[in-house]
């Protein structure tokens, strides 16, 4: 029996240390929510984690480009709606202006009509969408994944010359109520295939924005897997650990009180 070194105690001691880390890193786990606390509990873990969240903020980023692209489009398609009733009755004031009965006069009042549903449209051709133009034809690049790849947003055009000759014709003449009508008709032609362009924008994006929140989804629970605490479990592992430091603070008692048995052998 010594007194000196008391290796009973270095021992529980060093045992009620790891006992006192575990519980420690068990309660930091349950009180984050999180299993990796620091890189060295799972540092392949942390890695892929890390590059989870990174894509996953990437993929909501992409999907806010898409829903503004989506509204873009929606908007293009509701000015293209007004635009093709005023071409609609553009092309019926270009048929009444062709009537034998009406004389210059009321065909005046037919072409006062046309030139300002014309202007209608002229103007819609200036509108924008927080400053990017609706309808001057450019194409528009729209991100469509976490790598910001690309789909093409076709443009449409009002400015160019099959609108132009339709608003700027004049019905005020028998003969040029005829030539309105062909012009007004190609415009529709044209109208009816710039909105199915936008039509088809608008499906491609929304069957994308649908991919992206498949693919968070899919991403978010692969990384819940990788980093999220099982509260059950680890509740059980807080309290072994919870007995396992008591249990040692005892014996540790205890192996300190070893060394007073050697005065009774001194008494």
């Amino acid at each position: 029996m010594v007194i000196n070194t008391n290796v009973s105690a270095q021992g529980s001691a060093r045992l009620l240390t790891d006992s006192s880390a575990m519980l420690s890193k068990s309660l930091a786990r349950l009180s984050s929510g999180s299993k990796i606390v620091s890189p060295e509990d799972d540092v392949a873990g942390a890695a892929v984690s890390l590059r989870f969240d990174a894509q996953i903020n990437r993929i909501n980023a992409v999907n806010s480009n898409v829903g503004n692209a989506i509204s873009m489009a929606q908007t293009q398609d509701g000015f293209l709606g007004k635009v093709a009733k005023a071409l609609d009755r553009m092309s019926e004031l270009a048929v009444l202006s062709q009537d034998v009965t009406k004389s210059d006069a009321d065909r005046g009042l037919y072409q006062q009509e046309y030139t300002t549903l014309g202007s209608y449209i002229d103007d819609v051709s200036t509108k924008d969408f927080n400053g990017v133009s609706l309808f001057a034809g450019s194409d528009q690049a729209v991100t469509t994944d976490s790598d910001a790849n690309t789909f093409t947003m076709n443009g449409v055009d009002l400015t160019g010359s099959t609108y132009t000759d339709a608003t700027g014709a004049d019905i005020s003449t028998t003969g040029g109520a005829v030539s309105a009508l062909d012009a007004v008709k190609s415009a529709l032609t044209q109208l009816s295939t710039d909105r199915a362009t936008v039509g088809a924008n608008v499906v491609r994006l929304n069957n994308t924005s649908d991919q992206l929140t498949i693919q968070r989804d899919n991403l978010t629970a692969a990384n819940s897997r990788i980093k999220d605490v099982d509260v059950a479990d680890e509740s059980t592992r807080f309290a072994r650990y919870n007995i396992l430091v008591q249990a040692g603070t005892a014996m540790l008692a205890q192996a300190n009180a070893l060394p007073q048995s050697a005065l009774r052998l001194l008494g």
